[in-house]
């Protein structure tokens, strides 16, 4: 009984996640110290930006209502800012999983953005879950909402709608614009207004945690808006982001895996990773190189194409024979 009860006192004395038991406003422990979250998340927001992380939000994506395109835009996104996507997640409209994945997130990669949750209904509820996460209030942000009135025009089925008169109208759209807010931060650096044409801000929280609609549209226009501002931040300031070499090669996946695994052991070294793709029903396959050491990829390429017994292409399958099966 009493190793049962040593063995219960060493599992209650373990820590528990930096989540669960620090305060994500306030205080976070570096290097033995404590120091200010605000202060913190200032610096986040000017660090360099190696990773990504996406953080999908709605009950309607997983329930198979919606199809989310978001997370591929970004990927696309992040590849071609060479910016390192490292993780997608998509969760419910529930404040639990909002908290812990924004949280982790924010912990983990340099770039966070999420999508969806930020309408003017009941369950839209991203901005107060994040601002639970990271113990903020929620805030009118006076800005937006001009903007809002000056940009947006009221539905059809609301004639009688005014921007003066309050009404539960009114109030559902202003949901929109009830952002988390940091009074230690300057408003610039937790509002970003990236689209003269679009009263919808991002709103970044903790330093790095990027809150975007989940409507395509607009989620993309937003990050296209943002790419200026995160340009300074990129290992390549110039935005040439990652270079990537695609192979078209008859062979079955099975028989061109030992030469793989050679060129992988090779490549790897450089930083570059060897890729391999089967094609269901197409005749032929695909092999890729992705790094940014353009040269030591194209000294690969005669190699390679001997390797795979195929050949060097722009785009996937614009060799293919029609008709042809091929062994995965």
């Amino acid at each position: 009984m009493f190793a049962r009860l040593n063995q219960l006192a060493r599992h209650l004395s373990k820590p528990l996640p930096n989540y669960a038991h620090t305060s994500a406003a306030r205080v976070g422990l570096v290097s033995g110290a404590l120091v200010d979250r605000s202060k913190m998340a200032a610096e986040r927001s000017k660090r360099m930006i190696h990773t990504a992380g996406c953080i999908i939000i709605g009950d309607e994506v997983l329930g198979g209502k919606t199809v989310d395109t978001n997370s591929a835009f970004l990927a696309k996104y992040c590849f071609s800012l060479g910016i390192n996507l490292k993780r997608i997640e998509v969760i419910g409209d529930d404040e639990g999983e909002i908290v812990e994945a924004t949280r982790r997130m924010s912990n983990n990669y340099d770039f966070v953005v999420t999508s969806g949750g930020i309408g003017p209904t009941h369950d839209d509820i991203t901005y107060q879950s994040i601002a639970s996460a990271f113990n903020l209030p929620l805030k009118l942000h006076e800005p937006a909402f001009e903007k809002m009135k000056r940009l947006s025009k009221p539905h059809p089925s609301q004639p009688n709608f005014k921007w003066d008169e309050p009404s539960p109208a009114l109030e559902a759209k202003k949901r929109m614009i009830i952002l988390p807010h940091d009074e230690k931060l300057q408003d610039e650096d937790q509002v970003v207004f990236v689209d003269e044409g679009l009263w919808v801000p991002i709103s970044v929280v903790n330093g790095n945690i990027h809150i975007l609609p989940g409507v395509p549209r607009l989620f993309e226009r937003l990050l296209d808006g943002l790419k200026p501002r995160l340009l300074p931040r990129l290992t390549d300031p110039e935005g040439k982001g990652v270079y990537r070499v695609l192979f078209s090669t008859p062979l079955a996946e099975s028989e061109v895996a030992p030469y793989l695994t050679e060129l992988a052991a090779k490549a790897e070294p450089k930083g570059v990773k060897v890729g391999s793709y089967p094609r269901w029903e197409k005749s032929r396959n695909t092999v890729t190189l992705v790094g940014r050491d353009k040269d030591f990829m194209d000294s690969l390429v005669p190699e390679i194409e001997k390797g795979v017994k195929g050949r060097r292409v722009t785009t996937e399958g614009e060799d293919d024979d029609e008709g042809s099966d091929k062994d995965a």
